[in-house]
């Protein structure tokens, strides 16, 4: 049984990252209006209500782009998932495998933090692809102002970044990176894996994909509710860059924070909650099934 775990786990690993790829094109648009809407604000004067929703940011963008300004920063998006998707997945699996009593059941609060770690350690690793598909997510309304984007291509950005910040620039914002994928892992990873049993165990539905449906929109809401205000300062901090005079907008995370509730307010750390959880729904359910399904194929057991 022992000799089966490695290739096990990387074949665990290839069947999380194609059902991640699926997942993220799938819902890719709805992300691009979620890091809109999250930054915008920032070039409203304060005065001013700058109002918006994210039917009206769609359709902006969809006017002035066309719909393939919907998938503006997808190969960066696809980048950060080969690698932080497998291992969030995987890594869970094995803390979970590794905490877990003989025949017992692990502990809510024992997942949350299972979650919550392999979370962090597949940000770290994957922080730099994210932070391009933030900055070319956010070229977007450059380009609707008139003014040529920043970045031509995925890896035209890691080499301005470098060149621009350093190497240290591709982590930046990797605090609130982390925080989120913390938040992000513990909501999702733990509620998912409880829903789903309890929705087994009480006979509400077999191992199939009406119980995958429904724990995925309890752990999607779950995720959404305790990573929200952590995802809008993580893309704030990520998407700004020195102006020519050498300024930044945000010091640090906490000043960040600070500035977005004392200008826009305590709800602006929930700016973008809808098309949040709109895309998490869909984005796990595309996954889980899709992964749980290749699980199946592949021999192996329920996740």
């Amino acid at each position: 049984m022992k000799q089966s775990e490695d290739p096990g786990a990387y074949r665990k690993i290839l069947l999380a990252s194609v059902s991640a790829m699926v997942a993220e094109t799938t819902t890719f648009p709805v992300d691009l209006t979620k890091t809109r809407l999250q930054l915008h604000g920032e070039s409203v004067s304060v005065g001013s209500t700058g109002r918006t929703n994210a039917f009206r940011v769609t359709s902006e963008i969809v006017r002035e782009q066309g719909p393939v300004g919907l998938y503006k920063g997808l190969s960066p998006a696809i980048l950060r998932h080969l690698f932080y998707t497998p291992i969030r997945i995987v890594g869970y699996e094995q803390l979970r495998s590794s905490l877990k009593s003989d025949g017992g059941s692990l502990s809510l609060p024992a997942k949350a933090l299972s979650g919550g770690i392999s979370g962090v350690v597949a940000q770290l690793v994957a922080s730099p692809a994210d932070l391009v598909k933030v900055r070319m997510q956010a070229d977007g309304r450059t380009v609707a102002q008139g003014m040529q984007p920043r970045y031509s291509g995925c890896f035209d950005a890691l080499n301005k970044i470098v060149r621009a910040e350093g190497v240290g620039g591709l982590w930046k914002g990797v605090f609130p990176n982390v925080q989120r994928a913390f938040l992000v892992n513990m909501g999702e990873l733990a509620c998912y894996d409880q829903a789903k049993r309890f929705v087994i165990e009480n006979r509400i539905s077999e191992d199939n994909i009406y119980a995958h449906t429904l724990a995925s929109i309890m752990s999607g809401l779950s995720a959404t509710a305790l990573s929200c205000p952590a995802d809008v300062v993580k893309t704030r901090m990520m998407n700004q860059s020195r102006s020519k005079e050498g300024k930044i907008m945000y010091n640090n995370s906490y000043d960040c924070l600070v500035k977005t509730v004392k200008v826009e307010g305590l709800s602006a750390l929930w700016k973008g909650f809808f098309p949040t959880w709109a895309r998490l729904g869909p984005w796990q359910f595309v996954f889980w099934v899709s992964y749980e399904k290749f699980r199946q194929i592949a021999g192996f057991s329920s996740f």
